[in-house]
């Protein structure tokens, strides 16, 4: 007896969509494997044939029927509404929905075969496929034209500019910088060998997608940006404005929280035993912050980690505004970032941090704040907030009447 094994349905492309740009917006390639509903050997395995390079698959046109588009077909289908009347709920040719349900309809059998979105979609996606052969694939002297400058160190970009200087007369000889990156890095384009990407400037083996201008999307619901804050934070003359940040242990498994006041240079640090993730840093920040003075109170500035994902739970048990800065961009955090440089002296990178009891973190902290500064004329940080909490303070502009 013959047993039929039915193929599975390639996955629709708008996962592969879906994927690309979660990389692009700088997911890692785990993460946005599981946000486009597939599991993270997919991802892994599309990231590493694309050679870290985003596929045309990423860009998607409204001309073709989307995957969720072909489950509404099929869902109205099954409910028995003719073509017409599924066209106009889609906002589509009557057409399209006709020729769309004729794709999965087997030909010279009198049993239709019920209309599936995903066998429609692997249809689909496999009928839109048009191979080109890349142009070093097909033009032996421009590869190994390029392939010589390349050994030569030569970058993409400057091998493209040279080649219209040396052949003015030959567009046969012209390549542009990102075919020269493809036909290194994507499997089956052909062309150059892999192991020349040890001669770019990175000399990566898989390429780091690159997002374009604005397409960031940041990870934290609700944030504000530092570029809201108010302008007289930036000068260090009013208290009560903290920097925060996490210093990292062995392997990404434990952490030790950060905060410095601005003015003083007054550091804290937040004891996270079990993990650093968003509800423990919440806990940690609020115990702590609860602990000053309604004038030492005033804003916390952060990086944009994930562990600050409840950054409004805290804003509202803490009375802070909280801010975000750029990505990429520690020196907008600069007290907090040559705090934790300081801190390595006791954590050394590489170490695991849960091992460190609160009562030591306070230990540490105040060895940090009996440090001499030379931005406090040598005083200590902790004499500065001292200072600051016995004498009453006049914020620069507002005169104090008797």
């Amino acid at each position: 007896m013959e047993v039929m094994v039915m193929a599975r349905p390639r996955l629709p492309r708008e996962a592969q969509q879906r994927f690309w740009r979660l990389v692009r917006d700088g997911e890692a390639v785990v993460d946005a494997a599981v946000a486009a509903g597939v599991s993270s050997a997919t991802g892994q395995r599309w990231f590493r044939q694309a050679g870290g390079v985003m596929p045309a698959v990423a860009e998607s046109t409204g001309r073709r029927l989307s995957f969720a588009e072909r489950e509404e077909i099929a869902c109205l289908r099954a409910a028995g509404q003719g073509v017409r009347q599924i066209a106009r709920q889609l906002g589509r040719d009557a057409a399209t929905i006709s020729r769309e349900l004729r794709r999965v309809a087997p030909s010279g059998r009198r049993r239709v075969r019920p209309y599936r979105a995903s066998v429609a979609q692997a249809d689909a996606d496999t009928k839109a496929k048009r191979p080109k052969p890349a142009k070093l694939a097909t033009n032996l002297v421009l590869r190994r034209e390029v392939q010589a400058r390349l050994e030569h160190n030569h970058s993409p970009e400057q091998i493209a500019r040279r080649l219209r200087e040396d052949f003015p007369d030959d567009t046969e000889m012209r390549v542009s910088p990102e075919t020269i990156y493809q036909s290194i890095y994507v499997q089956g384009r052909g062309g150059l060998r892999r192991e020349l990407a040890k001669h770019l400037r990175t000399g990566r083996v898989l390429r780091k997608p690159r997002r374009r201008d604005g397409e960031r999307r940041s990870r934290i619901h609700g944030m504000l940006n530092i570029s809201e804050r108010p302008a007289e934070i930036e000068d260090r003359a009013v208290p009560g404005h903290w920097e925060g940040d996490l210093i990292i242990g062995r392997d990404h498994h434990s952490a030790i929280g950060t905060l410095v006041e601005r003015m003083t240079g007054f550091a804290m640090l937040l004891h996270l035993p079990d993990n650093y993730g968003a509800l423990a840093v919440q806990e940690a920040v609020t115990v702590k912050m609860s602990q000053l003075p309604e004038i030492l109170r005033q804003t916390l500035t952060w990086d944009q980690g994930s562990e600050m994902a409840n950054h409004i739970q805290i804003a509202a048990a803490t009375d802070l505004d909280i801010y975000f800065c750029d990505p990429h961009s520690p020196w907008q955090r600069g007290s907090n970032e040559n705090t934790n440089g300081l801190l390595r002296q006791y954590f050394p990178k590489g170490t695991d941090l849960s091992v460190h009891g609160a009562g030591l973190l306070d230990y540490v902290a105040a060895e940090l704040n009996n440090r001499p500064r030379k931005r406090l004329s040598w005083k200590t940080p902790a004499e500065a907030l001292d200072q600051l909490l016995c004498q009453p303070f006049n914020p620069p502009g507002v005169a104090l009447t008797g």
